[in-house]
């Protein structure tokens, strides 16, 4: 991505993430230049604040047991001296690690699962579009065969990307949706498939069902392919989010998260949350409707933006 692009979508993450700002950052500010000292007072009303701008229980608990050890250990008094330690350990807890993105550069079956209206579909179209404008050949495969207008919506993206699609008729095995699509990527060489499902969340044991035989079919069909499953969170809903998660969790293994919405929630907080409280990174964020809009998730970017007023970008 050029530099200019770089700089673009920074700027929309510091605009999009202004309503969590105002929910976590004004407070932490007034805390860190209300307080003398670092007390018992002090480290409650950081809790207090991190936990309102839904970065959840667990995972302020360790970012503020973190930051006790490093005060003690540093023999820092003044309270405002340990807000870049602060920072520090809210990008640190949100580390990928060097492998989040290995499937870039193998034959690999991206499998986005999540609940209907999180942006799925949307997610898969501009996933493909990026992979196209790598160079790398790309097929989507429309197996939410059960939402009206879902294969509809995904030809649409795949018109836009300029990438190849699999779908069969509304109410079709999508199972049977998925084996043509394979036998394609395979016939055609390509270097990512990326399969939409069906988004229900309200019988976990179809979920399940259902989820079950898709890897199944993935591991017979296309044997030694690179894996991923991408679960599509929405920003807006918060903890509900996390509860939606683990539900996915316990019907198939999730290697990433795709955070959307970034731009309309106070509750932006939860980017933090979901790598602590289920060990799972965030991989892609969204933060508008363009295909740019959406962009693999780099903790220390997301944290200076979520720190960072817009009108100080200029100034550097």
């Amino acid at each position: 991505m050029s530099e200019e692009k770089k700089r673009g979508f920074f700027s929309r993450l510091v605009s999009g993430l202004t309503k969590t700002r105002d929910n976590i950052v004004a407070g932490i500010d007034s805390i860190f230049s209300g307080f003398t000292k670092i007390d018992d007072d002090f480290y409650d009303e950081l809790e207090e604040i991190l936990i309102t701008g839904d970065l959840g229980v667990r995972t302020t608990e360790e970012i503020l047991d973190k930051l006790r050890d490093q005060v003690a250990a540093e023999h820092i008094k003044d309270p405002k001296d340990c807000k870049q330690l602060l920072i520090d350990t809210i990008i640190e807890q949100m580390n990928l690690g060097e492998n989040a993105y290995d499937y870039e550069n193998q034959k690999s079956v991206l499998m986005v699962i999540g609940v209907n209206g999180v942006g799925k579909t949307t997610s898969i179209g501009k996933l493909a579009g990026q992979f196209k404008g790598q160079g790398k050949k790309v097929l989507m495969a429309a197996c939410d065969t059960f939402r009206a207008a879902a294969a509809d919506q995904l030809r649409e993206w795949s018109n836009r990307a300029g990438v190849d699609i699999v779908s069969g008729a509304e109410g079709a095995d999508p199972g049977s949706v998925l084996f043509d699509a394979i036998q394609s990527a395979k016939a055609k060489d390509a270097d990512i498939l990326l399969c939409d499902t069906a988004g229900r969340l309200h019988n976990k044991k179809n979920l399940l069902e259902e989820l079950k035989k898709i890897d199944r079919i993935i591991e017979k069909e296309y044997n030694g392919v690179y894996r991923e499953n991408l679960i599509v969170l929405d920003a807006t809903t918060g903890q509900n989010a996390l509860v939606q998660a683990k539900t996915f969790m316990e019907c198939t293994n999730i290697t990433g998260v795709i955070l959307t919405k970034m731009d309309g929630t106070a509750k932006g907080g939860i980017a933090v949350a979901i790598q602590s409280e289920l060990g799972i990174p965030v991989k892609y964020i969204g933060v508008g409707e363009k295909m740019e809009d959406l962009q693999k998730f780099d903790s220390k970017q997301f944290v200076e933006a979520l720190f960072q007023k817009p009108e100080e970008e200029t100034e550097e």
